[in-house]
């Protein structure tokens, strides 16, 4: 059966445990899987020259200038972006593959939602939370916005948006561990960006981003029905939440005042 006139791009680094699974579940969407390498020291290039997909390397500039290169180097206008935790469904690849089936789809980007799961969890809780962005879209339309911590598509005025049924799995916890050193890092990538553009936050949060970050994991975000798991994620957000702006507060208070 012919794939779909879609490139589909993914950014990587030591991810051979669960990318396999990320380029399995679409091999059959696209001739074209890029996966874009940082560095890896797992074997995750060979990994992904195996299961069909091109492999560049490249070292790390920031979320959205690695996505944004990326996109550029597809073969097709219309690309799938998909990061290397994130599988798609039977349903989801039925859905896109089904928009290419008369031609050209309807709209020129499609917002899909991804939902994350948690350990144990073999499908996202019928009440998760789940984000829905840009991830499908014509590059003539769009593009990753070059900040290196937001991760999202800038599309063009007046781009016809559509948002697709079926929902993204999201495997992002390897282990409680993993998680808050992933947490950190990206902590620290977020305070660079805001002394780059200027910007600070205000000392009140040092006091108050630990409990409110909380309640919006727990409560808005309804991980309070996700049993032990969404208890320990939501608290692992909010010390993310409070590391970021204490980091900030130390940066602006490191030099003695005088």
């Amino acid at each position: 059966m012919t794939s779909p006139p879609l490139s589909i791009f993914i950014i990587a680094k030591n991810e051979a445990d669960r990318l396999p699974r990320v380029i399995e579940a679409v091999r059959h969407l696209s001739d074209d899987i890029l996966v874009v390498d940082s560095g890896s020291t797992d074997g995750t290039p060979d990994l992904a020259r195996a299961l069909g997909a091109r492999v560049i390397g490249r070292e790390w500039p920031g979320y959205g200038p690695q996505k944004r290169f990326a996109e550029s180097q597809c073969r097709h206008n219309w690309v799938l972006n998909l990061d290397a935790d994130e599988v798609v469904p039977a349903d989801l690849a039925a859905e896109i593959a089904g928009l290419f089936a008369s031609g050209e789809p309807a709209a020129e980007a499609y917002e899909i939602r991804i939902a994350e799961i948690f350990p144990g969890e073999a499908a996202p809780h019928p009440l998760a939370y789940a984000l829905a962005p840009v991830r499908l879209y014509r590059r003539d339309r769009g593009t990753y916005s070059i900040s290196p911590v937001h991760d999202r598509v800038d599309l063009e005025p007046g781009t016809r948006v559509a948002r697709l049924k079926g929902t993204v799995h999201h495997f992002s916890v390897r282990s409680i561990g993993d998680q808050i050193g992933k947490l950190n890092a990206y902590s620290d990538q977020q305070v660079a960006d805001l002394a780059a553009r200027g910007k600070s936050t205000s000392t009140a949060r040092v006091f108050l981003e630990f409990p409110l970050a909380f309640l919006k994991a727990y409560i808005g975000r309804r991980h309070a029905v996700r049993g032990t798991y969404g208890f320990i994620t939501a608290m692992n957000f909010a010390f993310y939440r409070w590391l970021r702006v204490a980091k900030d507060f130390e940066r602006r208070n490191r030099e003695p005042k005088r």
